[in-house]
């Protein structure tokens, strides 16, 4: 079972990656001919500010390649848009270990490509690349400049330098704008998106917010209900007579799974934990001259909730579809589980209580209209004789998995 599902994932990683290659989106580039070229750009919903890009141009199904040196401007239609600008940049660290105890900031020019967050008389730009988050603007087609905030340490104390606050007083200048609007303004990019935008409206000015296109609810309930193949031998280290191979047993599981959208990469990650019902019960009789009536029964009745935490990364090929694999770290509660042996006339020899231990479960699914999904699960090996000494034990299971998203 295990090394057909790895198998399965394989060729099913490869094929996702190889089919998402050619899922593009409507946009455009200017190149340094100032030509606005039209094609298709393969939108990764980039969490850092990007420095290159994939396009192709129809009916060309060529994929090419653009970079930071060759394009002035790129943009995907409704969603993004990111300009080329060479500025000076602080990249101070606001880790304190490595925290500047110099307030002013420490300017180096740059060549980036910022993201624009509004358009208009006074424009708002960020730039991200792991924790480091700056803010731009500019208004009237002044030159883009950084929105300076820093913190740094002095006397072994963090204070901050908000001189962005000033920049924004001294250059955001309109009627309904003042001290009160900016004195308690975060370094945010939800604040700063408030204040741009109220400042266009203020003086009149058309602008633009570019918001990418996300999935607004960021949860997930899924009914998960399916078949569990799975498979249990038992061997005990003094008394070889009561080692038990159960064989295999089909059986139905039932989970439901909570997913929570993580807010970036088009939200191809997630993190997952669905509570299941399973079950394993199973009978096995051989001879043996151990016991009174020379026949063993070992019967196993176990049942448990299991608990698999973890996280899936999704593969789209279009609008309506997607594949994807998770991987999860599953805990065990067994309930009223144990193992018994007796002889043919159903007289108990002894009996051992089921107690379980920690296992891993692989996963790749298919989901259609984010609401129907089939998924196959292996399971790796999991002991059902944790507490007990001189036993060992083998449980291994291969799950097949509908579901049903309610919301």
């Amino acid at each position: 079972m295990k090394k057909l599902l790895l198998l399965v994932v394989f060729f099913t990683i490869f094929y996702a990656k190889s089919y998402a290659q050619i899922i593009f989106e409507n946009g455009y580039f200017i190149n340094e001919a100032d030509e606005k070229i039209v094609c298709l750009i393969k939108n990764i919903d980039w969490r850092n500010n990007p420095t290159e890009f994939e396009y192709m141009i129809p009916p060309n199904q060529t994929v090419q390649r653009a970079t930071i040196e060759t394009v002035k401007e790129f943009g995907i239609d409704n969603v993004s848009k990111y300009i080329r600008a060479k500025t000076k940049m602080d990249r101070s660290s606001d880790h304190v270990s490595a925290m500047s105890a110099e307030r002013k900031p420490i300017f180096n020019e740059e060549i980036l490509f910022l993201k624009v967050l509004i358009e208009g008389k006074a424009s708002l730009f960020t730039y991200v690349n792991g924790n480091l988050i700056r803010f731009f603007f500019n208004y009237d087609d002044s030159e883009i400049e950084q929105l300076v905030y820093k913190r740094y340490l002095i006397e072994n104390k963090i204070d901050r330098n908000d001189y962005y606050k000033h920049q924004l007083l001294i250059n955001l200048e309109c009627e309904g704008l003042g001290l009160k609007e900016v004195e308690h303004l975060n370094y945010t990019k939800r604040d700063l998106e408030k204040l741009f935008i109220k400042y266009n409206e203020c003086t009149g000015s058309d602008y633009l917010s570019y918001k990418t296109i996300q999935k607004k609810d960021l949860f997930n309930l899924t009914l998960k209900p399916g078949f569990k193949y799975s498979s249990l031998d038992i061997k005990n280290a003094i008394d070889d007579s009561k080692d038990t191979d159960f064989g295999n047993m089909m059986g139905f599981r039932f989970g439901i799974e909570a997913e929570l959208i993580l807010p970036f990469n088009k939200n191809k990650w997630s993190i997952i934990i669905e509570p299941t019902y399973q079950y394993f019960k199973s009978e096995q009789s051989k001879e043996t001259s151990s016991f009174i009536g020379g026949i063993l029964v070992s019967k196993v009745d176990y049942k448990s909730i299991e608990l698999p935490i973890g996280v899936r990364h999704y593969f789209h090929l279009n609008n309506k579809s997607k594949l994807y694999a998770n991987i999860s770290y599953v805990i065990d509660f067994p309930s009223n589980s144990s193992i018994k042996f007796l002889r043919s006339d159903d007289t108990e020899i002894s009996q051992e209580e089921i107690s379980t231990g920690k296992s891993l479960a692989l996963g790749i699914g298919y989901k259609y209209k984010e609401t129907y999904s089939l998924e196959i699960r292996y399971y790796t090996k999991r002991e059902v004789m944790k507490d007990h000494q001189f036993w060992n034990s083998n449980y291994n299971s291969l799950s097949i998995i509908l579901g049903f998203t309610l919301f």
